[in-house]
C-alpha cells in the first residue's frame, strides 16, 4: 500500500512538472474542418502581442508648445514624386522622427543599407499623436499633450530630398486617450461600468463604433495633407488579450461577427480616403488561419479587399512551439516566413482570380520582418534570412507565373520593426 501511495505522488509530481514545464500557449479556437476533423490553432501568448517602444528616459521634445499646429514649420509638402514599387523600410518612434540626431542618423543607416522607405508612428499604442495637428478633435481629446516631432513638414521633406517614402503609422482601435475622454465609445468593464484595461492597463474603443472611425480618418487625412506617402493602420482589430469576458461594447450586438465587424470598418477607410495609398498590419497567423478570425476580426481576404498593401506581421518568435515541427520556430526565420508568405500569396492569388470586379485596387503584400531579440538573437544574418524568404516566394511566384495574378506582382517589399529602433545590426 505504501509503495502503491508513493508511486501515485511521484506521477502525479511529474505530472505537475510537465504541465509547469508547457510553453505558455492559448487556444485560440477549435473547429471542425472541411473533412470533419478538429482543426485547430495553437497560439503562443505573445502571438497577439507585438513589442511597443517605451517613453525615452529623455523626451526633451515635449516642452515646445503644443499648441502652435506646426506654425513654426515648412508649408506642407507634396508626396514623394516617383514612389518606390518595393519598399525597403524601417520603423521609427514620433520620438525617433522628432530627435534630429536620430533622424540623421537613420537617413544615413537607409542609404547606406539599400533601403528606400520609413515608418513613422503618427499616433501610437499610447494614444497620443506624434505632431500638433489641424484636427480639432484631436486637440479636444487632450491627444495632443506629448508632441514628439515638433516640425512634422520639415522631417517629411528631409527625407524626400533623399528620395525616401514616408509611410504614417496610426494606431485604432487601441487608444487610451480617446477612450479616456469620450468614454462612451470604449469598451466598459461589466460590473464596474469603469473602462475596461487589457493586460497592460491600456483601454480600447469598440471596433463597431463610427465615431471612432471619423477620429482615425481626420488623422489620416492630416497626415496625407502635410506628404506623407501612405497611411498604415495597425491595431485593426478587436481586443485579445486581459479578461475579454468581462467586456461590454456600446456598439457591437455581439451578434455580427467579429471579422464582418472589421471588413466593414476596412470598407470605410476605403471609401472616405479613395486616392490614398493605404496599408494594414495583420497578426501573422492571418495568413495561415482559414477557419476563424483569430477571435479578433482579421481574415486576410478582407484587408485584400480594401488596401493597397497588406502587412501581416510575420515574427517567428510569435509562432507556437511545433510550427513545422520546430520546438523554437524563431530559431528558424527563414522556414517560417517563407511557409506564411506561401500561405498569403496562394489565398491572394485565389482570391484576386476568383473577384471578377476590376474596381478594387490590386493589392501587394509587404509584410513585418523581426529585427528584435526574442526567442533568439536577430543578427544581420537573422534578418537576411526573412528578407530571402520573402523574396524567394514573391519574386519567384511572380516572375515563374505572372499570368495567375492577373499580371500584377505581388512584392510590395518588406518593413524591419524594432520597437527601440536600433538597426545597427542590420548590415543590408
Amino acid at each position: 500500500m505504501k509503495i502503491l501511495i508513493g508511486g501515485l505522488a511521484v506521477l502525479l509530481l511529474a505530472i505537475g512538472f510537465f504541465l509547469f514545464a508547457l510553453p505558455r500557449v492559448a487556444i485560440v479556437n477549435e473547429r471542425t474542418g472541411a473533412n470533419g476533423s478538429q482543426a485547430s490553432q495553437t497560439v503562443p501568448q505573445n502571438a497577439l502581442s507585438v513589442p511597443e517602444a517605451s517613453i525615452p528616459s529623455s523626451s526633451s521634445n515635449t516642452s515646445a508648445s503644443h499648441s502652435g499646429n506646426g506654425s513654426a514649420d515648412i508649408e506642407n509638402q507634396a508626396p514623394l514624386g516617383a514612389p518606390p514599387e518595393v519598399v525597403k523600410a524601417i520603423y521609427l518612434t514620433g520620438w525617433s522622427a522628432g530627435s534630429e540626431s536620430k533622424l540623421a542618423s537613420s537617413i544615413d543607416l537607409i542609404q547606406k543599407r539599400g533601403l528606400n522607405a520609413v515608418v513613422i508612428d503618427v499616433k501610437d499604442y499610447s494614444g497620443y499623436v506624434s505632431y500638433a495637428m489641424d484636427v480639432p478633435e484631436v486637440k479636444a481629446a487632450g491627444a495632443e499633450n506629448e508632441v514628439r516631432i515638433l516640425k512634422p513638414n520639415t522631417v517629411i521633406k528631409k527625407l524626400h530630398d533623399k528620395n525616401i517614402y514616408v509611410i504614417a503609422r496610426v494606431t485604432v482601435f487601441q487608444d487610451p486617450i480617446l477612450a479616456k475622454a469620450h468614454p462612451e465609445w470604449a469598451l466598459k468593464n461589466k460590473t464596474s461600468g469603469k473602462l475596461w484595461l487589457d493586460n497592460h492597463g491600456l483601454a480600447w474603443l469598440d471596433p463597431a463604433g463610427s465615431q471612432t472611425w471619423d477620429y482615425v480618418i481626420s488623422i489620416a487625412k492630416d497626415a496625407l495633407s502635410r506628404g506623407f506617402d501612405e497611411i498604415n493602420f495597425d491595431y485593426v482589430r478587436f481586443a485579445s488579450d486581459g479578461s475579454l469576458s468581462s467586456i461590454s461594447y456600446p456598439f457591437w450586438d455581439q451578434k455580427t461577427p467579429r471579422h464582418a465587424v472589421i471588413k466593414i470598418f476596412f470598407g470605410y477607410l476605403r471609401e472616405h480616403l479613395p486616392g490614398a495609398k493605404i496599408s494594414a498590419d495583420l497578426f501573422g497567423l492571418a495568413t495561415i488561419d482559414t477557419w476563424d478570425d483569430l477571435g479578433i476580426g482579421q481574415v486576410i481576404e478582407d484587408a485584400y479587399q480594401y488596401f493597397d498593401y497588406v502587412s501581416p506581421m510575420v515574427y517567428p518568435s510569435h509562432y507556437a512551439a511545433g510550427t513545422l515541427g520546430y520546438k523554437n520556430p524563431a530559431q528558424y526565420p527563414y522556414e517560417i516566413i517563407k511557409y506564411s508568405m506561401e500561405h498569403a500569396l496562394s489565398r491572394l492569388n485565389t482570391y484576386e482570380n476568383a473577384t471578377s470586379s476590376a474596381s478594387f485596387s490590386r493589392p501587394k503584400l509587404r509584410p513585418w520582418l523581426q529585427a528584435f531579440d526574442l526567442g533568439a538573437v536577430y543578427d544581420s544574418a537573422m534578418i537576411d534570412a526573412q528578407i530571402k524568404a520573402v523574396n524567394d516566394v514573391l519574386q519567384n511566384a511572380s516572375a515563374s507565373d505572372p499570368s495567375t495574378t492577373l499580371g500584377a506582382s505581388k512584392y510590395g517589399g518588406w518593413l524591419l520593426w524594432d520597437p527601440k529602433n536600433n538597426y545597427s545590426n542590420y548590415r543590408g
